[in-house]
């Protein structure tokens, strides 16, 4: 649990838009933690990784994603990542087939989570209900039946079933649809910037501007950020720099980058140099970027005040399964958020174990390399 909340809390994980779930911040702590008590290696915690993210996302695919959301107010993210932490975590566990049907019937039972963690500023409840308590229920699900608990066969089909519970009228063929062809994991999103979602595009459109023609924070006149309705909502003028628009925006103009440290740096938000450049920055919530949505597109029109207008729409960000990071750029993120923590040195072997997990013999041998000692 406390491993889930805490990949979460700082806006560095993934996410996988048609399911409308972050995957990894629970999958990953649960195949872990299940997989330290039984002592798997590291091709069985890639297995089991990899069965987390086919399974949790299919769930909320099945039952409409963003829009069953935002009529249900239940929340995707917490449901999808209770059945893909449950798989994974069965999966370490070694659980047989028949075993793997009850494991799915315990967590449709813990599937739970509602969409008020919206209104929690500090994003604590959000890092429990996408998370936290699903990477946790997961766990207790697979360890339950692996103590010898049974369950229902078959929960998504049958008599008062978890589909007729919580979408009567999904397709149940969803859950299957193209099942060992294509993997969820392979169209999960990671994240660029170590910022909120909706932030992404427009920090990588002017990265793309300020390359094209390079330009310092006193030459910008005005800067319009068009981004979709709901995603707009979610970071206009919020008080957490890291989902702060504008904020970000700003520095991006100053610093060229936005760094993790910055992003999580509340002081600033409050620099007379941040504010100066934040005050010319006008986010508009746009219905036809909505429309596009899970599509995360932005369009950025900055005037520089020689009256010259640059304009960049982006619509595949940085790091999305349809624009993704080489290897280099993913090991420069992480380099970037764990070598402050961990030291130069422990953070490149353990970059290098992580890279090499299909011949890891003990997924225990990593413990050391992730604590600070």
């Amino acid at each position: 649990m406390v491993n889930g909340m805490l990949a979460h809390s700082d806006e560095t994980d993934d996410s996988h838009a048609l399911s409308h779930c972050h995957p990894g911040c629970a999958m990953v702590p649960a195949a872990l933690a299940a997989g330290e008590q039984f002592g798997i290696d590291g091709t069985r915690f890639l297995r089991a990784v990899t069965l987390g993210y086919d399974v949790g996302p299919r769930v909320t695919m099945t039952l409409g994603g963003l829009p069953y959301q935002m009529e249900s107010h239940r929340s995707t993210h917490s449901v999808a990542s209770t059945f893909g932490a449950a798989a994974a975590a069965a999966c370490a566990a070694g659980l047989n087939a028949q075993q793997m049907r009850w494991v799915l019937d315990y967590a449709s039972q813990q599937a739970s989570g509602i969409v008020a963690w919206q209104r929690d500023t500090d994003h604590i409840e959000k890092s429990l209900v996408f998370a936290g308590m699903p990477a946790r229920n997961g766990v207790s699900a697979a360890l339950l039946i692996q103590l010898g608990g049974t369950g229902v066969d078959d929960v998504f089909s049958g008599a008062d079933n978890f589909l007729m519970a919580w979408a009567p009228k999904a397709d149940p063929g969803t859950l299957i649809d193209k099942l060992g062809q294509r993997f969820e994991i392979m169209q999960t999103n990671i994240k660029k910037w170590t910022v909120g979602s909706p932030i992404q595009a427009p920090l990588d459109a002017i990265q793309n501007l300020q390359k094209r023609r390079p330009f310092e924070a006193d030459e910008v006149r005005k800067v319009v950020v068009r981004v979709a309705t709901s995603e707009a909502e979610t970071v206009n003028n919020r008080g957490m720099p890291d989902i702060c628009m504008q904020h970000l925006v700003a520095v991006m103009i100053l610093d060229k980058t936005v760094s993790f440290d910055v992003a999580h740096d509340k002081a600033r938000m409050k620099d007379p140099a941040v504010l100066k450049v934040r005050a010319k920055v006008q986010l508009v919530p746009d219905e036809e970027l909505e429309r596009l949505y899970p599509e995360r597109q932005a369009i950025v029109d900055l005037t520089l005040t020689d009256g010259t207008t640059l304009s960049e729409r982006m619509i595949a960000v940085r790091g999305t399964a349809e624009n993704p990071m080489p290897r280099e750029e993913v090991v420069a993120k992480c380099r970037d958020l764990m070598a402050p923590r961990l030291g130069a040195e422990k953070c490149a072997r353990l970059i290098e174990s992580v890279l090499d997990l299909e011949n890891i013999k003990d997924i225990r041998s990593l413990r050391p390399l992730l604590q600070r000692t």
